[in-house]
Protein backbone atom coordinates (compact mmCIF):
# COMPACT_ATOMS: atom_id res chain seq x y z
CA UNK A 1 0.00 0.00 0.00
CA UNK A 2 1.46 3.38 -0.83
CA UNK A 3 4.59 1.73 -1.25
CA UNK A 4 4.54 0.47 2.12
CA UNK A 5 5.17 -3.08 3.94
CA UNK A 6 0.96 -4.82 3.97
CA UNK A 7 1.72 -4.65 7.73
CA UNK A 8 2.55 -1.03 7.71
CA UNK A 9 -0.72 1.26 9.77
CA UNK A 10 0.99 4.35 10.63
CA UNK A 11 3.12 6.47 9.05
CA UNK A 12 5.22 8.79 11.29
CA UNK A 13 6.51 12.01 8.93
CA UNK A 14 9.58 14.21 9.97
CA UNK A 15 8.75 17.84 9.10
CA UNK A 16 11.79 19.50 7.70
CA UNK A 17 12.75 18.67 4.47
CA UNK A 18 10.48 15.78 4.32
CA UNK A 19 6.84 17.30 4.28
CA UNK A 20 8.22 21.46 3.78
CA UNK A 21 11.34 22.97 2.31
CA UNK A 22 12.11 24.09 5.93
CA UNK A 23 15.50 22.76 5.88
CA UNK A 24 16.54 25.40 3.69
CA UNK A 25 15.11 27.86 6.21
CA UNK A 26 16.80 26.14 9.07
CA UNK A 27 19.80 26.08 7.46
CA UNK A 28 20.21 29.37 6.57
CA UNK A 29 19.28 30.55 10.28
CA UNK A 30 21.57 28.21 11.54
CA UNK A 31 24.57 29.63 9.10
CA UNK A 32 23.42 33.29 9.73
CA UNK A 33 23.39 32.21 13.99
CA UNK A 34 26.93 30.25 13.88
CA UNK A 35 29.51 32.44 11.51
CA UNK A 36 30.04 34.84 13.88
CA UNK A 37 30.80 32.79 16.39
CA UNK A 38 32.86 30.84 14.29
CA UNK A 39 34.70 34.17 13.20
CA UNK A 40 35.39 35.45 16.82
CA UNK A 41 37.09 31.63 17.57
CA UNK A 42 38.87 32.35 14.52
CA UNK A 43 37.21 29.09 12.68
CA UNK A 44 35.87 28.78 9.18
CA UNK A 45 32.60 29.44 8.38
CA UNK A 46 29.31 26.85 8.15
CA UNK A 47 28.91 24.85 5.12
CA UNK A 48 25.92 22.92 4.11
CA UNK A 49 27.93 19.42 5.09
CA UNK A 50 28.21 20.78 9.00
CA UNK A 51 24.43 21.07 8.76
CA UNK A 52 24.21 17.48 7.53
CA UNK A 53 26.44 15.96 9.84
CA UNK A 54 25.71 17.90 12.94
CA UNK A 55 22.91 19.61 12.97
CA UNK A 56 19.67 18.06 10.61
CA UNK A 57 16.95 16.69 12.57
CA UNK A 58 18.64 16.87 16.15
CA UNK A 59 16.76 19.19 18.71
CA UNK A 60 17.70 22.52 18.74
CA UNK A 61 20.46 22.54 21.52
CA UNK A 62 21.76 19.21 20.71
CA UNK A 63 22.67 20.91 17.51
CA UNK A 64 24.75 23.88 19.08
CA UNK A 65 26.48 21.79 21.16
CA UNK A 66 27.19 18.65 18.62
CA UNK A 67 28.48 21.63 16.20
CA UNK A 68 29.89 23.66 18.18
CA UNK A 69 32.13 20.96 19.85
CA UNK A 70 32.87 19.39 15.66
CA UNK A 71 34.72 22.75 15.95
CA UNK A 72 36.40 22.53 19.03
CA UNK A 73 34.12 25.10 20.86
CA UNK A 74 32.78 24.36 23.89
CA UNK A 75 30.78 27.30 25.64
CA UNK A 76 28.66 27.11 28.71
CA UNK A 77 25.12 25.56 28.68
CA UNK A 78 23.52 29.02 29.79
CA UNK A 79 20.00 29.66 30.81
CA UNK A 80 16.61 31.91 30.26
CA UNK A 81 18.49 34.73 31.83
CA UNK A 82 21.24 34.99 28.80
CA UNK A 83 21.49 38.17 27.49
CA UNK A 84 20.75 38.26 23.79
CA UNK A 85 24.39 38.45 22.47
CA UNK A 86 25.49 35.96 24.87
CA UNK A 87 27.98 32.95 23.56
CA UNK A 88 26.17 30.63 25.43
CA UNK A 89 24.43 27.31 24.22
CA UNK A 90 20.73 28.60 25.33
CA UNK A 91 21.55 32.06 23.98
CA UNK A 92 22.74 30.69 20.40
CA UNK A 93 19.92 28.28 20.20
CA UNK A 94 17.52 31.20 21.36
CA UNK A 95 18.93 33.33 18.41
CA UNK A 96 18.74 30.66 16.06
CA UNK A 97 15.06 29.98 16.70
CA UNK A 98 14.29 33.67 16.56
CA UNK A 99 16.09 34.03 13.04
CA UNK A 100 13.83 30.98 11.89
CA UNK A 101 10.81 32.59 12.73
CA UNK A 102 11.03 36.16 11.14
CA UNK A 103 12.25 33.74 7.76
CA UNK A 104 9.05 31.72 8.19
CA UNK A 105 6.63 34.42 9.00
CA UNK A 106 8.27 37.05 6.15
CA UNK A 107 9.05 34.19 3.50
CA UNK A 108 6.27 31.85 4.20
CA UNK A 109 7.15 27.54 3.84
CA UNK A 110 7.15 25.88 0.71
CA UNK A 111 5.45 22.42 0.95
CA UNK A 112 6.59 19.45 -1.26
CA UNK A 113 3.37 18.72 -3.65
CA UNK A 114 4.54 15.29 -3.54
CA UNK A 115 4.14 15.29 -0.48
CA UNK A 116 1.19 16.70 0.11
CA UNK A 117 -0.20 14.56 -2.60
CA UNK A 118 1.04 11.62 -0.45
CA UNK A 119 -0.55 12.21 2.96
CA UNK A 120 -3.88 13.33 0.78
CA UNK A 121 -2.90 9.17 -0.59
CA UNK A 122 -2.68 8.41 3.31
CA UNK A 123 -5.70 9.78 5.18
CA UNK A 124 -8.23 7.84 2.18
CA UNK A 125 -6.33 4.42 2.73
CA UNK A 126 -6.99 4.90 6.35
CA UNK A 127 -3.03 5.18 7.41
CA UNK A 128 -2.71 6.68 10.60
CA UNK A 129 -0.39 10.05 10.26
CA UNK A 130 1.86 11.38 12.98
CA UNK A 131 4.40 14.22 12.64
CA UNK A 132 7.28 13.67 14.50
CA UNK A 133 9.96 16.21 14.18
CA UNK A 134 12.85 17.99 16.54
CA UNK A 135 11.28 21.47 15.58
CA UNK A 136 9.59 23.68 18.37
CA UNK A 137 8.21 25.72 15.42
CA UNK A 138 6.45 22.27 13.64
CA UNK A 139 2.99 23.76 15.03
CA UNK A 140 3.01 27.24 13.17
CA UNK A 141 4.44 25.30 10.01
CA UNK A 142 1.74 23.18 9.96
CA UNK A 143 -0.85 25.81 10.65
CA UNK A 144 0.76 28.07 7.77
CA UNK A 145 0.71 25.20 5.26
CA UNK A 146 -2.68 24.04 5.98
CA UNK A 147 -1.24 20.68 6.38
CA UNK A 148 -2.55 20.45 9.94
CA UNK A 149 -5.78 19.39 8.01
CA UNK A 150 -4.28 16.31 6.68
CA UNK A 151 -2.01 14.76 10.09
CA UNK A 152 -3.52 13.67 13.21
CA UNK A 153 -1.00 14.47 16.30
CA UNK A 154 2.35 15.56 16.03
CA UNK A 155 5.30 14.93 18.65
CA UNK A 156 7.59 17.87 18.22
CA UNK A 157 10.46 19.53 19.73
CA UNK A 158 8.05 20.98 22.56
CA UNK A 159 6.99 17.85 23.44
CA UNK A 160 10.84 16.41 23.74
CA UNK A 161 11.54 19.18 26.26
CA UNK A 162 7.69 18.93 28.00
CA UNK A 163 8.02 14.94 28.32
CA UNK A 164 11.83 14.78 28.43
CA UNK A 165 11.92 12.73 25.66
CA UNK A 166 15.32 12.16 23.92
CA UNK A 167 15.86 13.55 20.52
CA UNK A 168 17.32 11.80 17.22
CA UNK A 169 19.12 9.51 16.62
CA UNK A 170 17.32 7.77 19.49
CA UNK A 171 13.89 6.35 18.47
CA UNK A 172 12.04 7.74 21.43
CA UNK A 173 10.65 10.50 19.69
CA UNK A 174 9.19 8.12 16.82
CA UNK A 175 8.16 5.12 19.16
CA UNK A 176 5.99 7.95 21.30
CA UNK A 177 4.32 8.78 17.39
CA UNK A 178 3.61 5.26 17.31
CA UNK A 179 2.01 5.14 20.33
CA UNK A 180 -0.14 8.53 19.93
CA UNK A 181 -1.43 6.39 16.54
CA UNK A 182 -1.92 3.13 18.39
CA UNK A 183 0.43 0.75 16.82
CA UNK A 184 3.64 -1.11 17.44
CA UNK A 185 7.10 0.36 15.88
CA UNK A 186 6.44 -2.90 13.64
CA UNK A 187 3.11 -1.71 12.14
CA UNK A 188 4.50 2.28 11.35
CA UNK A 189 7.23 3.25 9.20
CA UNK A 190 9.48 6.79 9.74
CA UNK A 191 9.45 9.13 6.90
CA UNK A 192 13.30 10.99 7.19
CA UNK A 193 15.84 12.79 5.53
CA UNK A 194 18.18 13.03 7.84
CA UNK A 195 20.57 10.90 8.64
CA UNK A 196 19.85 10.90 12.64
CA UNK A 197 16.44 10.25 11.86
CA UNK A 198 16.80 7.79 9.66
CA UNK A 199 19.12 5.92 12.44
CA UNK A 200 16.20 6.57 14.47
CA UNK A 201 13.95 4.64 12.46
CA UNK A 202 16.81 1.76 12.24
CA UNK A 203 17.14 1.76 16.27
CA UNK A 204 13.19 1.62 16.93
CA UNK A 205 12.77 -1.48 14.90
CA UNK A 206 9.85 0.26 13.05
CA UNK A 207 8.37 -1.35 10.09
CA UNK A 208 10.16 0.19 7.27
CA UNK A 209 12.05 3.57 7.01
CA UNK A 210 11.65 5.31 3.98
CA UNK A 211 14.68 8.26 3.43
CA UNK A 212 13.82 10.87 1.70
CA UNK A 213 16.89 12.75 -0.27
CA UNK A 214 16.58 16.35 -1.33
CA UNK A 215 20.62 16.46 -1.56
CA UNK A 216 22.22 14.17 -3.51
CA UNK A 217 23.70 10.50 -4.28
CA UNK A 218 26.59 10.89 -1.43
CA UNK A 219 23.61 12.06 0.94
CA UNK A 220 21.16 9.32 -0.32
CA UNK A 221 24.17 6.75 0.18
CA UNK A 222 24.31 7.69 3.57
CA UNK A 223 21.03 7.34 4.34
CA UNK A 224 21.11 3.71 3.25
CA UNK A 225 23.92 3.30 5.21
CA UNK A 226 22.14 5.08 8.34
CA UNK A 227 19.30 2.35 8.02
CA UNK A 228 16.84 3.38 5.30
CA UNK A 229 14.71 0.54 3.75
CA UNK A 230 14.41 2.31 0.79
CA UNK A 231 15.05 5.89 -0.49
CA UNK A 232 13.29 8.48 -2.71
CA UNK A 233 14.10 11.49 -3.78
CA UNK A 234 10.35 12.55 -3.74
CA UNK A 235 7.67 11.20 -1.25
CA UNK A 236 5.40 11.02 -4.90
CA UNK A 237 7.84 8.03 -6.01
CA UNK A 238 5.88 6.02 -3.83
CA UNK A 239 2.42 6.77 -5.24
Amino acid sequence: MLGLPDAIRACLFDLDGVLTDTAAVHRAAWKATFDPVLERHGRPPFTDDDYTEHVDGKPRLDGVRDFLRSRGITPPEGGPEDGADADTIMAIGERKNADVLRRIHDDGVTVFEGSRRYLEAARDAGLRRIVVSSSANTADVLRVTGLDALVEDRVDGVTLQQEGIPGKPAPDSFLAGAARAGVTAEQAAVFEDATSGVEAGRRGAFGYVVGVNRVDDRHADALREHGASTVVADLGELL
